[in-house]
This record gives structure tokens, sequence and C-alpha cells, in this order.
């Protein structure tokens, strides 16, 4: 009888020990999603997200990894309570909060908050003197914000400082006097290509070419003036495509066929239709997503899994999620939104003397300009401004591990404001990683008639700061690689979905060696000194 006692006792505690966790880890998950708003949002109800697990691994837990061997992998600050540490720190969830609020209920957007957009919304850096003579312990200089907005089709540049939060400065722009206009939001690159299909006489157009209007996929392609009667206005040229039967729709334009749109009215301005008769390319052979199942992948060559292992892990430590230190490096590492990432501060210790050297103040990409030169109708016009029409930074896409970026990488998060002037969090847009490819930085092996046994050699490892940008057609990888010789390198790498598809790298060296550094501009590197 106690024996039985004994044993419905523990099974009513183990049940009761189940029930407790399933408890604990339900209410885990349910806190994790109250902060859902602030990850990325996929404005474009057209754009399904495939997942293809082709070649990708899940990676073994770096802080475990790096702990065992002594060395703590650096953690990745979590951004609903990330505070500023550093002068150059990007604004956190907070902070765009408090600015947003300040800009809402400053004349005249408190009349209408919902009708203030904003293209723009980070700090306002400190003067560089200010910057450089700031040290670790000391307070921070006023926090400030940098905002471009648009209020009922007038452009507004504000300053807005943090604590107390109020508005600093407030300068409308004329338009008469100034031109261009900000860069363009994710809002409004969803709201002027679903112009377009909402539009009856453009649906009548794609309608008499055979295409259906449910396999129809339109971008927004240049902004600007296209003719006198035009000008002083937010016009935007769109394109479109045919979905049907391939993810490449890039393959498949619906050629001659361009939509002039206002992007403030979001109302059709004009249909050009100059091609009614060329052909739709054929959707075979053109998907470039792997099917799911292996009998229906092509029959390409293949290679074994690499891995570069670490024991010890990494050599690079990051500080306050910004500052990075590796082989005498060190420098300030911030997501943009605009030019992608921002390298401040850039010094390098003399091993000799224990010198620290100043060597950059500030290197980013300025521009990437991608003009076709195409005089037809329907190509003329495009000549894009990468960086500034359409953000670097937010086209960023988040990088995949141990695909975009090898084993022990350290991944930062982009913090940004959407239209709205809400929060939202860009994860994994950066990674930091320490490259070996097998190459030699230096060798010598002493010839065998001097009697002398030497051989040296110095592999060659690097450090990589990368970002991924999908702009359109084309991805953009750019990498910031440091040497151990002080000589950075700038690589802007592209791939594309085109007629012809394609990979291109431009490398830019930046020689650091040197006592004495000036302002210089290198491809499309914008390098200050």
């Amino acid at each position: 009888m106690e024996a039985t006692t004994s044993h419905l006792r523990f099974a009513f505690l183990a049940v009761g020990a189940l029930l407790l966790l399933l408890l604990i880890r339900s209410s885990l998950h349910l806190s994790s999603t109250d902060d859902q708003d602030l990850l990325d949002r996929t404005t474009n109800p057209k754009i399904s997200v495939r997942r293809s697990s082709h070649h990708i691994a899940q990676p073994r837990s770096q802080t475990a990894t790096a702990a065992a061997a002594g060395n703590p992998f650096p953690t990745k600050p979590d951004q609903l309570r990330r505070t500023p540490h550093h002068p150059l720190d990007p604004l956190t969830i907070d902070e765009i909060n408090t600015a947003r609020a300040a800009l809402h209920s400053h004349p005249p957007f408190s009349s209408s908050p919902a009708s203030v957009t904003v293209h723009s919304l980070v700090l306002e850096e400190p003067d560089k003197g200010v910057v450089m003579a700031w040290r670790l312990g000391d307070p921070l200089p006023q926090r400030v914000a940098s905002v471009i907005a648009r209020f009922r089709g007038r452009t507004h540049l504000l300053t807005v400082e943090l604590e107390p939060a109020r508005v600093a400065s407030h300068a409308e722009l004329d338009p008469e006097a100034t031109t261009g206009y900000p860069t363009l939001t994710s809002e409004d690159m969803t709201s002027t290509t679903w112009a377009a299909l909402s539009d009856p006489a453009f649906n009548r157009t794609v309608l008499a070419r055979g295409v259906r209007l449910s396999d129809v996929t339109c971008l927004p392609i240049s902004t600007g003036w296209f003719g006198a009667t035009e000008e002083r206005r937010r016009l935007i040229k769109v394109q479109c495509y045919s979905a049907e039967g391939t993810s490449n729709f890039y393959m498949r334009p619906i050629e001659g066929l361009t939509v002039l749109v206002d992007m403030d009215t979001l109302r059709v301005v004009s249909i050009s239709d100059r091609g009614p008769d060329i052909p739709i390319p054929r959707a075979a052979g053109t998907d470039y997503v792997y099917p799911a199942s292996d009998a229906d992948r092509p029959r390409t060559a293949t290679v074994n899994p690499i891995s570069i292992e670490q024991p010890k892990g990494p050599s690079f430590t990051v500080q306050d999620g910004h500052v990075v230190r590796w082989a005498g490096w060190e420098f300030h590492l911030k997501p943009d939104p605009r030019a992608g990432v921002v390298l401040s501060r850039v010094a390098v210790t003399d091993p000799d003397t224990g010198e620290r050297r100043s060597v950059m103040y500030k290197g980013m990409t300025s521009e990437l300009f991608v003009p076709y030169m195409d005089p037809t109708e329907a190509w003329y016009f495009k000549t894009y401004l990468d960086a500034g029409e359409y953000g670097f930074g937010l086209q960023a896409m988040p990088l995949v591990p141990l695909n975009d970026c090898p084993r022990n990488a350290y991944y930062m998060d982009g913090v940004f404001a959407a239209a709205d002037g809400r929060p939202y969090v860009r994860e994994n847009m950066v990674c930091v990683f320490e490259s070996y490819a097998g190459d030699i930085a230096w060798r010598h092996a002493e010839s065998p008639i001097t009697g002398m046994g030497v051989r040296e050699v110095r592999p060659k490892v690097t450090l990589v700061v990368r970002m991924a940008a999908s702009v359109g057609n084309y991805d953009y990888i750019v990498d910031w690689e440091f040497q151990m010789d002080g000589l950075i390198r700038v690589k802007v790498a592209f791939t594309s979905l085109s007629v012809f598809p394609c990979s291109y790298t431009v490398i830019t060296t930046i020689v650091c060696a040197n006592k004495k550094a000036a302002m210089c501009v290198h491809g499309r590197a914008l390098l200050l000194a």
C-alpha cells in the first residue's frame, strides 16, 4: 500500500513539474513576441519570402565555443535596452521614439502628425574637434537627432535635442529655390508600385499583352523630372515584369511599358507604351532558387563544406557594441541607413614605438552611380543613385551565417526609423570576422649553403567588416578589410539577376602607414582623414 502511495505521489509530482515547465516556456514565448513590431517589416504585400536550406548549416553557439576556450565572444547588445556609450553611437530605440514625439508636438506638424513622413532620422554627429577630444569615461556630448521630413508637399530639415526633448532648429525648404528630394522610404516604393496597379488604363494595357494582373510585379526605377511640365513635382518611373513561373521576374520584363507616378498624390501622370508587340521572354530556365527536392536541383559540381575553426575564439573585441579592436587596429563602427556602414576614429598602434596613430576620421560609401546610358524611351532615365535614392543601409538584408559570413563572425543590428518615425531593427545587418584564405603575408627560407635552418612564414590574417545591400536586381557586398601591415582594402562587389548575369569587384587600397594623411576619394568610397 505504501509503495502504491509513493508511486502515485511521484507521478503527481512529475506531472506537476511538467505543467510548470510548459507554463514557464509559454510565458517566455509570449513575452518575446511583445517586441515583434521592432523587427523588419515587409511593407509590400506582393512580396513573399521563400527560404532555401541549400548549403546553409546552423552555426554552433559562438559564445559557448569561445567561452569554453577561455576567450569570451563579443555579445550583441539588446537593442531594447541599449544606451549610447560613445559620441558617435547611433540613435537608440528610445532616442528615436523621443525624437518622434518631439517632432509630432512641434508646429506645424502638431496639427496633423499622421501627415508627417520621416525620410531620415539619424544622429547629428558632434563636431570633429569634440569627438577627437572625448575620452572613455567622459560625459557624452549633447545627443541630437537630424531629421529630414516631408509634410504636405514640403521638405523640412530639423535638429532635435534629446535631453530635454525639443526641436532646436527647423528650416522649410523653398521648392522654387532648391532642387531634389530626400531618399525614398520603403513606403514610397511600395505605394508607387501599387499606384500603377490601381490605374485602370495601365491594367488594360497589361491585359492586352496577355499577362495576368496576378502575375505582375512592379518596381520603382528612377526619380527625377522628365520634361518642363513635370518640374517641381516628386515623380518616379515605374516598370513592371511578369513573375509567372519564376522567381527571377527580372528576366521577364514587360518591355516598353513605363508608368510615371506622382509620389505625393499617388496618381498616374502618364503611361508610355512603346513595345506592345515585344514578346515577354519565357520563364523556363530563369529561376535561381533551388527547388525543395534534391532530385530537381541542377546537376552542378559541388564542394565539401569548409569551416575555419578558432579554438581560442576570435582575436578581436567589440566594446559597448561599436568600438572594434584587433591586432593594433581600433575603430568605431555603426550601421547607417544611407551609407550602409560608417567607420570612424580609425587608428593603428605602431608595434615598435607603441604610438597610436590616427589614420582616418570617417570612411563610408558616398554613392554608387549606375547610368545605363541607353537613349531609348524605356531606358534613358535609368541613372540610379543606389545610396542616395534608395538608401544603402535601408536596402541591406540580414546576413546568412556560414554563407555570408564565416563561423565566429560577430553580427551587428541596425536601428532605423520607418516613414512614420517609429524605430525598427534590421537584424544581422553587419558582420565582423577574421579572414584566412591560406595566403602568405610574408615568408623567408634561408638557403642550405648558409648552414642556417631558417624557415619563417607569416600567414595572412585580416579583419573584415561586411554588409550586403539588395537594390533591385543588384546585390552589393561591401568589405572593409584591415591588414596587419597597416593597409585597409575597401572592396565593393556585386552580383546581379539580369539578362547578363555577372559578378564584379572593385578593390581600393588605402595606405595608412604614412604619418600624414589627407582627404581623398578612392572610387566610390569617401575617406576623411
